[in-house]
């Protein structure tokens, strides 16, 4: 009888697989090649409008002969501290003081004195750990939380593009975060960079199904702008579309659960403030009375939409130049809702979208800020990405360097400098 000896391969089959797993390094080797472009395109496009924009304030020089509070200070780069950065220091270093307070007004009429208690506490507690940490002042503790948070947003709103237009549309929009107007308020002590970063990866994680990860998220929004309400609402309506078209593949537990924690934020720092007033509605006086905001259901965008193309000044809070650059952005962002929906996007980006325009448009504020309100409009990105799409990487980054350039002008120096950011 012959006896066959097995071969090469069948002793390679027989002796443990001893091929190397994959570690640490080989892992983080992947997230770099794979979100290192990313990051780069945004942070060079963020480097060159931020140098545009401090080259036009050291020419100008008027930095130096303003209040510290309101535009001044020693060097050009304090400006980006001032105004509602302020406040965030105030609040970072000694807490709320959330009272109603009677003051006489400039018209004679009895207002309330302005307080910190209408800045929402997730940025400036996250400045005041950050302090504790690292030793860093407010404002170096304040840039840090919102230049890190600015980078996270771009690897955030990449991932929900690229849904879309595959790598190279989520670089487009990434870049395009990085000049968009009111960008300029993304490296400054302001709370913009972390809310569009939060609500950018809740978007995602709707679309990727992780409803605890979108609640916990939308929870954290909640907590660090009052537009959360936009978010809110657009996990309601994904989560209920979950639960009446996908409920086998979703489940009802964890749909119900990120509708429950999503609100939480939000009411939880409302019920807070209204509270400590000793009125269940003193955030919504307290905006009205002391800062002048509140929803009017768009009288003031109305007003200032037919006053700014035919050189009329008479409307509320008036900044002409400021406000001829907040007349485009509103157009652009009208004209982009469309082609978005076009798109046909996932219900979440387009109730978020549409929420945040009516909130932002149909409230009544100082209209040279509304670049920056609608900042966080990503979704809206999505068009114009796909289309850039088809441009070779030399172009984009020309293009890209070109309106980052711009955005020194417009969406720093015009915010900080000539208007009120």
């Amino acid at each position: 009888m012959t006896t066959t000896l097995p071969g090469p391969a069948a002793w390679n089959a027989r002796l443990p697989d001893r091929s190397p797993v994959p570690g640490r390094g080989h892992r983080l080797r992947r997230a770099v090649a794979h979100h290192g472009p990313v990051l780069a395109l945004y942070g060079a496009a963020k480097l060159v409008g931020f140098g545009s924009f401090m080259y036009l304030l050291h020419a100008t020089g008027g930095y130096r002969s303003r209040h510290p509070r309101f535009g001044g200070g020693a060097r050009p780069w304090d400006v980006l501290a001032t105004w509602d950065g302020w406040w965030y220091q105030q609040i970072a270093a000694h807490g709320y003081d959330p009272r109603l307070e009677p003051v006489p007004g400039a018209t004679g009429l009895i207002t309330l004195e302005g307080n910190s208690a209408a800045f929402f506490p997730l940025y400036p507690g996250l400045m005041r750990l950050v302090c504790e940490v690292t030793g860093l002042g407010t404002y170096g503790a304040g840039l840090l939380v919102s230049v890190v948070a600015s980078f996270a947003a771009a690897l955030g709103i990449y991932a929900v593009a690229a849904r879309f237009g595959g790598r190279r549309g989520g670089l487009a929009a990434a870049g395009l975060w990085a000049v968009w107007p009111g960008s300029g308020v993304e490296w400054a002590v302001y709370s913009d960079s972390l809310y569009v970063a939060l609500a950018a990866w809740a978007c995602h994680a709707v679309m990727s199904r992780r409803w605890l990860t979108a609640g916990l998220l939308t929870f954290a929004a909640g907590l660090n702008r009052p537009t959360a309400v936009a978010l809110i609402a657009a996990l309601g309506v994904a989560a209920l579309l979950a639960l009446l078209r996908d409920r086998r593949r979703d489940g009802v537990v964890r749909p119900l659960a990120a509708l429950a924690v999503a609100p939480l934020g939000l009411l939880g720092y409302l019920g807070w403030v209204g509270h400590r007033m000793g009125d269940h509605a003193g955030y919504f006086k307290l905006q009205s009375g002391a800062w002048a905001h509140e929803f009017d259901f768009g009288r003031q965008t109305l007003d200032v939409l037919t006053s700014v193309p035919v050189g009329r000044d008479d409307y509320l809070f008036a900044m002409p130049f400021v406000d001829m650059i907040g007349v485009g952005v509103v157009l652009l962002a009208l004209a982009l809702l469309p082609l978005l929906i076009r798109l046909r996007p996932p219900a979440v980006l387009v109730v978020y979208t549409a929420v945040t325009l009516v909130l932002v448009l149909g409230s009544q504020q100082i209209f040279g800020n509304v670049s920056r309100y609608l900042l966080p409009l990503f979704p809206l990105f999505l068009p114009l990405a796909v289309a850039l799409r088809r441009l070779g990487t030399a172009h984009l980054c020309a293009l890209l360097g070109i309106a980052a350039l711009a955005s020194g002008s417009y969406a720093g120096y015009a915010l900080f400098e000539l208007g009120v950011p």
